[in-house]
């Protein structure tokens, strides 16, 4: 049965070349996914950048660590306890001390990202002075960079410097050095400092005191985010991984759709077979040999392949900032293993249940069947499609019944989609028929026979229609599926805060800057309630092991409630005083006046009573306290509200005086409501751009091998020769065939909007239940785009084959061999 593969793999190659192709792709995916997986493993360790030539780096308890059954529970905290000042005075005794700080500048013409520091830091690093002078009065810096020149005056939101000095640039920030003073004025908290003595000694100083002391390689722990390198290459594994199982879904289902559309035009080919004398073993063994060579042959391309383009993907993510810029390929073998046997056994795979069906056809059946569609709905396959959507409907009331807010992650979103879109597909040959005869119905109405004949083909071969449809299906479903799910929790997340927000104007301050005296200012400003809040976090253990963060504000409970609309399902926001805490429903303990143990943001311990439960809504809704149980917050924003009466105008003038010159910025509520409306996260949003372009590529290339099979196929050749030996004219001929493919598309795109409501509804459920309602966001423009680029794809895939069959003639046609 091998040579007999072999010659029909040879004859019938156009059958094959969209397995080929796929295949190879989806090896030189996983491929890439794994060399780039191996090579984050070999990362090495990042070193200390700003403190690299620091003595001794000493810094106050950054982590709450907490004791349970099942061991220590870690979690750093929101915010980092500063150095004791007894410590500092004996620390002072063995050496010099520099304080260190940092903040974030704004300035006009300059990087993005600047960061201020204390002059006396700078020598850490250590930055040297290309030109200029150090800084020596309050409105003197240094810069890093050649952004700027000594004697420019440049505008900040700290106010107007003159640059006195130029430092090389480092590469891991850009640098704003102001003396020492002016630094401790802008950012009076330090929570880190640096001692030229001996390490040994300064350890025996601070021991018992929770002070952390780092030497050598460890000063990179001083480092703003020291741990960013490994949170980029678990972010960009996480989209690889993604990608990697998108790969493997779409390539199984396009093999699989492929061989099973090959069976079914072979089946007067298999019914000879079994004439002659062939059993059923056979004919599965030489489906199986024919799918075991495509196997070999493409995962061995793939893995070529793969290798010339890991490198130029390393480039890419390196470039797009994915990754830390040291990331590139290393020499490893397995990635390659992985990705041949997983070609080949997905090859293997998506032959099974085409090759059982060429088995059991009989040679008397075949004979039979071979020019009539029938029984396109397998037993086996029916019975799987009905298991998956059982199988989505009870997952899907378990969710929604213990915990909806599953239904909002990224993970089970995903998931679910390919659920259904596989359950979708597998029932295709039943909601086809009827799908095809009701899109069918406006066109059978016009004159004339075309529409009549498009619809008459497209019925009575549904196994054509099904595997041009299916590809469709996964494209459409994928982009409506994922794109619908994050705009839909966008436009939620939206709506929550602008039905939280009641205020008439938010005020933010520069990053890092002493708010206080303005907030001071602006509650001078006559007709106006003010609330200053902070972003914190406090830590519960719930069910004794798990040390859980939650995000929470401080605020003056009695100007809150006037300047917010929290969605309290008991207590009251009034009720919140330093003994207490406003939590959510999504914690283990939420009734009103029991008490809570909680570790506050600096890592304190405290029993606080529930004022008050606020709804889950998306996940955004988080804990309140009072400013008391925020030690370290500072503020962050201003709701301002209008007293009744006031005058709008006279009270925005107001503001702007007591806010000029802090770098602070006003914003009324729309315009708050604009920008804070969520944005997908950049890695998120990449990771649906590749999911959705690795769909779209798998459906060019399904589409146009299904279309070409099925188009060229001698029976299909023998319809178009009826159509013309009854009369119609080859432009006729040709727009039936066109109009076809263009039903068979929009078939498939109906099935890929059904499923992406199947997907949807339950997300617009668990938010109903979550108390954050919301209008489904269909992306309709996306859709329909895919769906033009499909129909793109199909039509030309279809008039080609049946533009060269045709230059035969009618009556050439009507005698090809079988």
């Amino acid at each position: 049965m091998l040579r007999i593969a072999l010659r029909t793999l040879r004859t019938r190659w156009i059958s094959f070349v969209g397995s080929f192709v796929a295949l190879s792709l989806g090896v030189a995916l996983i491929a890439v996914m794994g060399l780039a997986l191996a090579s984050s493993l070999d990362a090495p360790e990042r070193r200390p950048e700003r403190f690299a030539a620091a003595p001794v780096v000493v810094k106050g308890a950054d982590t709450l660590r907490v004791s349970t059954a099942n061991g220590d529970e870690t979690r750093q905290l929101a915010h980092p306890r500063a150095v004791p000042a007894e410590v500092v005075a004996r620390l002072k005794d063995l050496g010099t001390v520099v304080e260190d700080r940092s903040f974030a500048v704004r300035a006009r013409g300059g990087p993005r990202e600047l960061v201020g520091h204390p002059w006396s830091t700078a020598a850490f690093a250590p930055y040297e002075m290309k030109a200029g002078h150090a800084p020596r009065a309050p409105d003197e810096v240094v810069v890093s960079g050649d952004w700027a020149r000594p004697g420019e005056r440049v505008r900040t939101d700290r106010g107007t410097v003159r640059v006195v000095g130029t430092v090389a640039a480092r590469g891991f920030e850009n640098a704003v050095f102001y003396t020492d003073a002016r630094a401790a004025e802008l950012s009076p908290r330090s929570v880190q400092l640096v001692v030229d003595a001996d390490a040994a000694a300064v350890r025996g100083v601070v021991r018992g005191s929770g002070v952390q002391v780092f030497t050598g390689n460890a000063r990179r722990y001083a480092d703003a985010d020291p741990d960013r390198d490994s949170e980029a290459l678990t972010a960009m594994n996480a989209l690889f991984g993604t990608a990697g199982g998108v790969t493997g879904f779409v390539s199984v289902f396009v093999v699989a759709s492929t061989f099973a559309f090959a069976v079914a035009q072979r089946r007067r080919e298999f019914g000879l077979l079994r004439t002659v004398g062939a059993t059923s073993g056979q004919i599965r063994r030489m489906v199986f040999a024919e799918a075991l060579v495509i196997g070999v042959l493409a995962s061995a391309a793939g893995c070529v392949l793969g290798a010339y383009g890991a490198p130029w993907l390393a480039d890419r993510v390196v470039d797009g900032g994915l990754a830390p810029g040291w990331f590139t390929i290393g020499d490893h073998t397995w990635p390659y293993h992985l990705a041949f046997w997983t070609g080949l056994l997905v090859a293997l795979c998506g032959v099974v249940a085409a090759s059982w069906r060429a088995g059991r056809t009989a040679p008397t059946e075949a004979l039979r069947e071979a020019s009539v569609d029938t029984r396109t709905m397998t037993w086996g396959r029916g019975l799987c499609g009905a298991a998956l959507l059982l199988t989505a409907a009870v997952t899907l009331g378990m969710a929604l019944f213990s915990d909806p807010g599953d239904l909002l992650h990224r993970k089970t979103y995903i998931s679910r989609t390919m659920l259904l879109i596989t359950a979708v597909a597998l029932l295709a040959p039943v909601l086809v028929r009827p799908l095809t005869r009701a899109i069918a119905w406006l066109p059978t109405q016009l004159p004339g026979v075309i529409g009549r004949l498009v619809r008459e083909n497209a019925v009575t071969d549904v196994r054509r229609t099904a595997a041009v449809a299916a590809p469709v299906l996964v494209t459409v479903a994928l982009a409506g599926s994922l794109l619908g799910a994050t705009a839909t929790l966008n436009e939620a997340k939206a709506a929550e805060i602008r039905e939280q927000t009641a205020a008439d104007f938010v005020i933010t301050p520069a990053d890092g800057a002493d708010f206080l005296p303005t907030v001071a200012r602006l509650r001078e400003v006559p007709g106006t309630v003010v609330s200053a809040t902070s972003s914190s976090a406090v830590y519960t253990l719930e069910e004794g092991v798990a040390l859980i963060k939650s995000e929470a504000r401080a605020a003056d409970p009695r100007t809150l409630a006037a300047t917010t609309h929290l969605p309290v399902t008991a207590g009251k926001v009034r009720d919140l005083d330093d003994d207490s805490i406003i939590v959510n429903e999504e914690w283990e303990e939420h009734t009103v006046g029991r008490r809570v143990d909680v570790w506050l943001g600096d890592g304190t311990k405290k029993s606080l009573r529930i004022a008050a439960v606020l709804s889950i809504g998306t996940g955004d809704n988080g804990v309140y306290v009072t400013p008391r149980n925020a030690p370290g917050a500072t503020v962050d924003r201003v709701d301002v509200a209008l007293a009744k009466g006031a005058d709008r105008s006279a009270v925005a003038r107001g503001q702007h005086e007591a806010v000029r010159g802090t770098g602070g910025e006003i914003l009324t509520k729309s315009q708050w409501v604009q920008s804070s409306y969520p944005e997908t996260n950049r890695t998120t949003r990449l990771g649906i751009l590749l999911v959705l372009g690795i769909a779209l590529l798998y459906t060019a290339i399904s589409l146009t091998n299904t279309m070409i099979t099925a188009t060229s196929d001698r029976p299909r050749t023998r319809d178009l020769a009826a159509l013309r030996l009854a009369g119609a004219t080859k432009g006729q001929t040709l727009r039936m065939v066109a109009a076809e493919a263009l039903l068979v598309v929009t078939v498939g795109g109906t099935l890929g909007l059904l499923t992406t409501a199947l997907n949807l509804l339950p997300m617009w459920t668990a938010l109903t239940l979550l108390s954050a309602p919301t209008p489904l966001q269909i992306p309709w423009p996306t859709l329909a785009t895919t769906v033009m680029a499909c129909a793109l794809l199909a039509v030309p895939s279809a008039l080609a084959p049946a533009g060269v069959a045709l230059r035969r003639g009618a009556v050439g046609l009507a005698g090809v061999q079988e």
